[in-house]
């Protein structure tokens, strides 16, 4: 199992392996190397989110590029997504994210990019993986003379604004929207209320006061109460709620009710249909996703396909099958024919698209797709062995799925960031799933 890499980059405690300063340090060095080796210009691009913890491991893994004899360039507080644009649009070798996403601040986290805006292969993070744990950069230390630098990027956040804005089509306008935003106090507190304001919107902002310790602190994509409040009380047209590093998205409708990442989907593929630009009429999801977005898929005429969890399978899956709108239903969109990877800004605008050209308030578009109820338990474990090993496990599994037919499905999975098997029960009774999913549930914690 990897000691480093998960499903979204290297995960951890701040200040603890290996989020902690010296492997930070290593990171920078292997990823300098692996990209020198590969014959490219070892200038790497650096953003972090808003965590206390987030100058110690930018510098640490700035001071590990500069020993290798490349250069860092730090963009400050900025999205994931940013980092992606960046890495190409300024033509670096590689682009660095210092986020745990939408952990709590104890966390922290290091995402890789290459220099065309994509997530590292497994391959590629193998390799790195392995120049980390081995540690023998003492023996390619470089004279002093060839050393690298660090620099600032000062129209970091301004060049991705720029790209942001050119997502809404030039012949709709949000002038006179009004929209809320919640940052979650993290890595979009600056972008996304100026790029809203750019674009003529009447925005009002909240959780957007970073002190290092509020990231994702009951706020953001996670808990969207306080939104959801605040757009029935201002009358707002739509509440957008973004997590700690800016890669998803979660939309409140005008009414306060929260919508589901199947319902995002369905309505943007809907419109890129009608505009003839839903690709082989193709849609990518996860096997996370609701039957919900299954059954709209049927009714409106999209074919679906199920990735593996994680952004990086449905990048993988849309290339290889052709197509150019996917996401899973924790709110990590792809536009391909904007994107490379998951922006939630770059979702947030094409909703607000979809809703201008349909002429229709939100609620009425999520009405397009029925949400089946569904419930997740996470069990915190000790070890990761094989379900199909784990027999008590594997015979609750195969009762519940009996009992719910093909009404209701079961999945089963760990997490690829934390020590965490997630539980999953989907059917048509909210009191029954919750029955079964706390009986997989315990039996998982008496077998792990």
């Amino acid at each position: 199992m990897s000691r480093l890499f998960g499903t979204d980059g290297i995960r951890g405690k701040a200040n603890r392996f290996p989020m902690d300063g010296i492997t930070s340090f290593c990171v920078g060095q292997a990823i300098t190397y692996y990209f020198k080796n590969e014959g490219q210009r070892p200038f790497i691009i650096v953003g972090k989110d808003t965590r206390i913890s987030g100058p110690m491991i930018e510098h640490a893994i700035g001071a590990g590029i500069t020993s290798m004899g490349g250069d860092a360039f730090f963009a400050g507080v900025i999205p994931t997504p940013a980092i992606a644009f960046l890495a190409k649009d300024m033509r670096f070798c590689a682009g660095i994210m210092v986020s745990a996403s939408h952990n709590p601040y104890q966390d922290n986290g290091i995402k890789i990019f290459s220099g065309k805006g994509l997530k590292l292969s497994e391959e590629q993070e193998d390799v790195i993986e392995s120049l980390v744990l081995k540690n023998r950069f003492s023996d390619l230390y470089l004279a002093s003379r060839h050393i690298g630098n660090i620099f600032n990027v000062d129209d970091a956040r301004g060049r991705y604004i720029v790209f942001l804005k050119q997502c809404l089509p030039r012949h709709l306008s949000i002038e006179g929207m009004k929209i809320i935003i919640d940052t979650s106090n993290g890595a979009t507190c600056h972008v996304a209320p100026d790029i809203f304001t750019e674009l003529g919107a009447n925005i009002e902002v909240i959780h957007n006061n970073p002190d290092g310790l509020n990231i994702n602190d009951k706020c953001g994509s996670q808990f969207t109460s306080d939104l959801q409040k605040l757009v029935v009380k201002a009358g707002a047209d739509i509440g957008i709620s973004f997590d700690g590093d800016g890669d998803r998205f979660v939309a409140v409708d005008e009414n306060g009710h929260k919508l589901t990442g199947e319902q995002i989907l369905i309505i943007c593929a809907m419109t890129l249909k009608k505009d003839g630009k839903l690709k082989n009429d193709l849609l990518i999801s996860t096997v996370m996703s609701n039957l919900g977005l299954r059954i709209a898929c049927r009714k409106y005429g999209f074919k679906h396909y199920a990735s593996s969890v994680g952004d990086r399978n449905v990048f993988n899956d849309m290339q290889r099958l052709g197509a150019v709108l996917g996401g899973e239903q924790s709110g990590h969109m792809i536009f391909l024919e904007h994107h490379t990877t998951g922006d939630g800004i770059i979702t947030a605008i094409q909703l607000i698209a979809s809703m201008l050209k349909e002429g229709k308030p939100l609620s009425e578009l999520a009405a397009m797709t029925e949400i089946y109820p569904q419930k997740l338990i996470n069990v915190e474990v000790r070890s990761k062995p094989d379900i199909s090993t784990l027999p008590r496990v594997f015979d609750s599994i195969r009762q519940v799925e009996s009992e719910l037919g093909e009404n209701g499905r079961v999945l089963v999975r760990y997490s690829g960031t934390q020590n965490l098997c997630r539980v999953m029960v989907e059917g048509p009774d909210d009191d029954m799933i919750q029955k079964h999913c706390n009986q997989i549930a315990e039996t998982i914690r008496q077998s792990i």
